[in-house]
């Protein structure tokens, strides 16, 4: 399976069903009031957390997600079917990003933990049936409210792996050895550069109580921050680890050794200046080949705390992953959003704005009447004064007014036009 942690994708929720004109039909009652039911709620889009998923391949050939709108209202104040909500399954460890017209990127919700759901598409309620528009004067409404637009968004999608441990290293440090003698993982070994191609995600086990999740990242060469050798692809998987294993390759010459650290530790900075605080494991591998014990020897007194392990004689190695898991358990888990991040917050918006086009066009804007707008029959005459009986109520006319608009100015609002009067 393919390893996909980045993608794009659009969203709507359902429109709402339209409210109807209908009238009561008994026997005995000739002159039958409205009685024309609402229409149901459309469905809202809704991400979730699965851990029956582990990469977003499931986006990468499906884009566009839709929820169902709700059904138009019924004869005998009968209201419309409102649809069930579309829920979407990621994986654990989903970043959601909301994309706005002008690129501006704002975070959404960080789904870390099984279960975690949050709406990201609202779906249109339902429009009201001329039941409701029945008055002491007006005892025959012949309109009724359209179902309400849905809300609409581009998504991004980014998958950070939820991993306790990360081991980093330059190719061919042993870093998927380790992991294959640590867990039951068994990821494809050999001796050339770049064998591991995605991140390698296991489960190691210490006892009945005592497990850890580790993850292996690829990909790590000078200019990996900037997408050399895929590294920026992976450096995103170690975002959230509490501990790093930097495991450095015993079969080099001791200032090869040290150059290699310098490497991964400046890709680190790079990247993420916050991975260089993260409690960090130096270990030099391979200590079964003759040279490596004399070099691990000499770079103890150069690199505090240096450990050695043989992946293939297993020595140092369960004392290694034993010192992992107690640092995991002392150290509290990472923030991978910024504490500064632009997050996408719904905020109070003003009614409605008024802006003078060119060619002396008014244009109304505004959410809420733009919503108004969209539900609203302008087939009929009364649909069309319950609509400007609305605006004069949230002070449109006036507005206009002091705007300078004069009689037969025309007047937009959304994509209907109108004459001003």
């Amino acid at each position: 399976m393919q390893f996909i942690d980045e993608v794009q994708i659009d969203v709507s929720g359902g429109r709402g069903g339209d409210g109807i004109i209908a009238w009561r039909r008994e026997k005995y009652v000739p002159e039958g009031g409205p009685a024309g039911g609402d229409g149901g709620r459309g469905g809202d889009v809704i991400l979730q957390a699965t851990p029956e998923l582990s990469t977003l391949i499931e986006f990468r050939f499906k884009k566009q997600f839709a929820a169902d709108s709700g059904k138009p209202g019924g004869n005998s104040n009968k209201s419309g079917r409102s649809m069930d909500d579309l829920v979407i399954g990621v994986p654990i460890g989903t970043l959601v990003y909301r994309i706005e017209e002008d690129g501006r990127e704002y975070v959404v919700a960080d789904l870390s933990a099984e279960g975690e759901r949050i709406r990201v598409a609202r779906g249109g309620r339902g429009g009201l049936g001329n039941q409701h528009y029945a008055t002491s004067t007006r005892q025959a409404p012949r309109f009724a409210e359209k179902g309400e637009p849905p809300e609409t968004a581009t998504l991004r999608l980014e998958l950070k792996l939820i991993a306790d441990c990360g081991v980093v290293g330059l190719p061919n440090a042993g870093k998927s050895t380790l992991l294959s003698v640590a867990s039951a993982a068994r990821p494809k070994i050999a001796d050339y550069p770049f064998t591991t191609l995605e991140p390698q995600l296991s489960v190691v086990r210490l006892g009945p109580e005592e497990s850890f999740v580790m993850v292996d990242v690829p990909g790590l060469i000078e200019g990996a921050h900037q997408g050399t050798g895929l590294g920026d692809k992976f450096l995103r998987h170690i975002e959230r680890t509490r501990v790093l294993i930097h495991l450095m390759d015993g079969a080099l010459e001791p200032d090869e050794i040290l150059a290699a650290k310098h490497t991964i530790e400046e890709e680190l900075r790079l990247w993420n200046p916050a991975l260089t605080l993260r409690p960090t494991l130096y270990v030099i591998s391979k200590l079964d080949l003759p040279d490596a014990k004399a070099t691990f020897e000499l770079l103890k007194e150069q690199i505090p705390g240096l450990r050695g392990i043989s992946a293939v004689t297993n020595e140092g190695v369960r004392d290694l992953l034993f010192a992992a898991f107690q640092t995991i358990a002392a150290t509290p888990m990472p923030e991978v959003i910024a504490p500064d991040a632009p997050r996408f917050v719904l905020t109070p918006q003003e009614a409605f704005v008024i802006n003078v086009d060119p060619d002396g066009t008014y244009v109304v804007s505004g959410d809420r009447i733009e919503r108004l707008a969209a539900m609203t029959d302008f087939d009929t005459d009364e649909g069309l004064a319950h609509f400007e009986q609305v605006l004069t109520k949230m002070g449109v006319d006036k507005a206009l007014q002091e705007r300078g608009a004069r009689e037969g100015d025309t007047v937009r609002i959304s994509e209907f036009e109108f004459d001003y009067s």
